[in-house]
């Protein structure tokens, strides 16, 4: 009988240990997992974001120097290029021609050159032997010069035939990507009219517009942060790169009245292509300040007119209210005075939670 008492005491007090952690683990689990901001005093800032697309440095407008009907196009739109090949052909059978008839003219005008120098020559023997006067001596040498130049023009113009005839053959100077096309096999074309555009790939940017009232919130040579929604990092989040403002254009657009800006990337991803969609965030000092931050308006708890804020109890993790003052900011911002540097600042769901309530930190937050 005792035997019996003693296992049924045993079993009650192992029931009772084990409720008990399961209690522990309950009270645990009701910690509530909240979103939060870390407060960091010292200077007033807010932040921009522009939509925009990765395109290349340089972008060349490709075009023959020379006129003429295209008889071969060796190039596909988005196909890679190296430097020397040859993307397009023109037909040579007029620069071959305009080639023919300088070197004609260059034998032309050497045959007057030697006839001339054969006279003037003849002249000045006759000269010296005092046969004929000065004047026509004189003559001689004119004929001659004349001759001297007549011949170095032709020179001159046989040359540019034959580098004519080079010019038919479209060749890329750089490695890049063909990004359009604008002429075809059998087409005619004027010497400087554009036929292709070749964008260099060793070098990305980004581009975006930057309307004029915000124009002063960028400056050549400041860093930027960049994000490619193409491309997460381990958490499943666009990838966030460092960004150099290289270039802001001097004129708005006419249309949209906003800026050209262009990000350089001084380490690119190997993922990064060209046309890729990305964001450009421009964080822009406004003003120096002993304790102002900035917060999302859904940070804010406000009861009697009195502007308050949940923030996180570092030991305990609880919550407790902070009253702050505030004033309205852009994007659906406040800025904030009245917390201390390092808070952890509850941003989201502030109508949810009460006092002394134990919390959780996201992995991203309170850092």
């Amino acid at each position: 009988m005792q035997n019996k008492l003693l296992v049924i005491l045993c079993v009650l007090a192992l029931t009772i240990n084990l409720t008990g952690c399961g209690a522990d683990k309950v009270e645990e689990s009701k910690a509530a997992l909240v979103k939060t901001q870390k407060v960091s005093l010292g200077v007033e800032t807010e932040s921009g974001t522009y939509s925009g697309s990765v395109r290349g440095r340089y972008e060349t407008n490709m075009a023959f120097q020379v006129g003429g009907r295209i008889i071969s196009r060796n190039v596909q739109l988005g196909d890679r290029v190296n430097p020397g090949d040859v993307l397009m052909v023109i037909d040579a059978k007029d620069a071959v021609q305009k080639s023919n008839q300088g070197d004609a003219q260059v034998a032309a005008a050497r045959a007057q050159l030697n006839l001339a120098q054969t006279n003037l020559n003849r002249y000045r023997e006759l000269y010296n032997q005092q046969a004929v006067a000065a004047s026509v001596l004189d003559q001689y040498q004119t004929t001659y010069d004349s001759a001297l130049a007549s011949y170095e023009n032709a020179v001159a113009q046989a040359a540019q035939g034959h580098n004519a005839l080079g010019y038919t053959n479209l060749v890329s100077e750089a490695g890049g990507v063909i990004s359009s096309i604008s002429a075809e096999s059998g087409q005619v074309v004027a010497a400087g009219q554009s036929v292709l555009t070749l964008i260099q790939t060793n070098e990305l940017e980004v581009e975006i517009n930057v309307p004029e009232n915000h124009l002063a919130d960028v400056a050549v040579g400041k860093t930027v942060d960049v994000s490619l929604w193409a491309l997460k990092d381990s958490k499943k989040k666009e990838a966030q790169i460092a960004g150099v403002i290289r270039e802001i254009a001097p004129m708005a657009d006419t249309v949209s009245r906003t800026y050209k800006v262009r990000v350089s990337i001084p380490e690119p991803p190997s993922a990064m292509q060209l046309g890729m969609t990305a964001s450009v965030t421009i964080s822009q000092k406004k003003s120096d300040g002993a304790d102002i931050t900035i917060l999302p308006m859904s940070a804010i708890y406000q009861t009697d007119d009195k502007p308050q804020v949940w923030v996180v109890d570092k030991e305990s993790m609880t919550l407790y209210l902070k009253p702050v003052t505030m004033d309205m900011a852009e994007n659906n911002k406040v800025k904030v005075t009245g917390l201390a540097d390092g808070d952890i600042v509850v941003t989201a769901g502030v109508h949810k939670v009460m006092e002394g309530q134990k919390v959780r930190l996201s992995e991203d937050d309170g850092k």
